[in-house]
């Protein structure tokens, strides 16, 4: 694959962010395959990520049809940048207050 997919990744986020010269990405390869690990400025975030995901998702897709086309898995990660004003995910909680409130819904 020669660092294709790489290429085609910066060359698609460099695309669609205002700071391109922040765009870092890292390839690492290993027995499942290819990670990508991209880091973006913290205001270009929104862009790369989109409106519940969507551009993140469609990014992933293609980078999939770009491992395909060289029989190779590629996965994409994409780091928190520093000084975010995102507030950090809790999977435990949002899930566990659901259930409870759930349960308290059940308490007729």
């Amino acid at each position: 694959m020669a660092e294709r997919d790489q290429e085609f990744l910066e060359y698609v986020v460099k695309a669609l962010v205002d700071t391109p010269d922040a765009v870092k990405v890292k390839r690492e390869v290993d027995e499942m395959g290819v990670l990508l690990t991209l880091d973006v400025a913290a205001g270009d975030m929104g862009t790369i990520i989109g409106r519940g995901g969507a551009t993140a998702k469609a990014i992933r897709t293609l980078l999939r049809i770009v491992g395909l086309k060289n029989h190779a898995r590629v996965n994409l990660k994409i780091n928190e940048p520093e000084g975010s004003t995102r507030p950090p995910r809790s999977a435990a909680g949002s899930a566990s207050r659901s259930v409870d409130q759930a349960m308290e819904d059940l308490k007729l």
